[in-house]
């Protein structure tokens, strides 16, 4: 039966014989559709002397099939209005197109075609390059990004879940089109591949194009990283010709694998989403110490990190390091009802918009496929959330407290605050926050 009867239909799962899952929303109100591949390898997933190769796959896919040149695969999304694109992450590639509803099978064909048949020429892969190295280039003048790369190290040292999904510059030009096909062969199999489609799709169709274009890829193995360990501490790069201190500090979180998560999440809309809220409240508006602040989560099936970030003045650096844990403690001791209810909000709000968002949401749904082998319903994830109490949001933040802080900042640093951010990293959690701490 469709589910475009429902008023908020959830997607529709069926695997193929070699493993292949495919993932549909039908949303017949909407005339566009969006259709993802979805493959189980990323940064995390490369080991350290073929760091950024997920990237570099993702890039050179466009660049050419066995049938089709990179001219003629722009063409053909183009001429239905397509749009075309893809991105890596630590835990995933994936490949996108969105137009048309009537083009939805077309565009699982295409896309089968550049997953599974690209041919990496040897020209478009030296040009292909240089485009990467310069977005490098421009990633390592940002602060910012600077102070991420410092961060993630601190938290997982050399796991690769530390390693930043662009890769390392030495690796980057040195690899070969024979380590890049070596690398699809291996990583990119039936066991490790989402197939979504959201949209006015006709579910029996989609699955139909995808057995047609994926049901012979073989098998494999699930792509599995090994656990990883929170470590914690300080690092500081001193950039020149930037003015600004950009700090990134942060605690460990549960993996999304643990349903302790939504506490977490939680947790940092109460903290800092909105300008009413604890951090954004305090160290901008009354006190006026950054220009820009936010608190988020960066959960996977691995790890996760409660983030605090923010750029400021390198003056206010000492004051902001006095106001964080002071303001995290104050939650470890009480919970403002108005708070907790505005958290919750923001967060269904959060979720409505993604509803409005299908091709993100897939992303989401390709993503617990991978890490659950099932997808939440929107009811499991509201009775979670409904279920988080004040008492559970205190006792987060007492054992974020109790734990060794990764504290990372880029950009201009004065020695005076580098000081101060180097005892947060040990900062006790104090009497009043022993309950939950470890």
């Amino acid at each position: 039966m469709s589910s475009g009867s429902r008023i908020d239909p959830e997607p529709f799962v069926a695997t193929l014989a070699n493993g292949v899952r495919v993932a549909v929303l039908e949303l017949p109100h909407l005339d566009s559709a969006c259709v993802s591949v979805f493959v189980r390898t990323g940064s995390c997933h490369e080991g350290r002397a073929a760091s950024g190769i997920s990237h570099v796959v993702e890039h050179m896919a466009f660049k050419g099939t066995h049938t089709r040149s990179c001219q003629q695969i722009n063409l053909d999304a183009e001429r239905l209005g397509a749009e075309v694109n893809a991105h890596t992450d630590k835990d995933h590639t994936a490949y996108h197109m969105r137009g048309l509803a009537r083009d939805a099978g077309a565009f699982v064909r295409m896309l089968a075609d550049i997953v599974r048949n690209g041919s990496f020429p040897e020209a478009e892969l030296e040009r292909e390059r240089q485009v990467i190295l310069q977005e490098l280039a421009e990633d390592d003048d940002d602060a910012f990004s600077a102070a991420y790369r410092l961060f993630d190290r601190l938290c997982y040292g050399t796991h690769p879940l530390a390693q930043p999904v662009i890769g390392r510059r030495r690796d980057i030009e040195r690899f070969t089109r024979d380590e890049l096909l070596a690398y699809v062969e291996r990583q990119y199999t039936g066991a490790n591949l989402v197939v979504t489609a959201a949209g006015r799709v006709d579910r029996d169709a989609i699955i139909r194009e995808v057995e047609a274009g994926f049901g012979s890829m073989p098998r494999g193995l699930e792509n599995r990283v090994r656990p990883v360990s929170w470590r914690g501490g300080f690092a500081a790069r001193r950039m020149a010709g930037v003015s600004q201190s950009h700090l990134v500090l942060g605690y460990p979180a549960p993996p999304t694998t643990d349903d302790a998560h939504h506490v977490a999440v939680l947790a940092s809309a109460l903290f800092g989403d909105g300008m009413s809220s604890p951090l954004m409240d305090e160290i901008r508006e009354r006190r006026g110490l950054v220009y820009y602040a936010g608190c988020s989560t960066d959960l996977n099936e691995l790890a996760g990190q409660f983030v605090i970030e923010a750029s400021l003045a390198p003056t206010n650096v000492e004051a902001l390091t006095d106001e964080l844990p002071r303001l995290l403690r104050a939650q470890a001791d009480a919970i403002a009802p108005l708070d907790l209810e505005r958290a919750r909000n923001q967060i269904l709000v959060r979720r409505m918009h993604l509803k409005e968002r299908p091709c993100r949401r897939m992303e989401e749904v390709a993503l617990e496929l991978f890490s659950l082998g099932r997808v939440r319903s929107e009811a499991e994830r509201t009775e979670r959330l409904d279920a988080v109490s004040a008492a559970d949001l205190r006792e987060a933040f007492a054992r974020m407290l109790g734990a060794t802080a990764s504290v990372a900042i880029a950009g201009r640093v004065r020695a005076e605050a580098q000081a101060c951010l180097k005892a947060i990293v040990h900062q006790p959690a104090g009497p009043d926050q022993r309950t939950g701490t470890r």
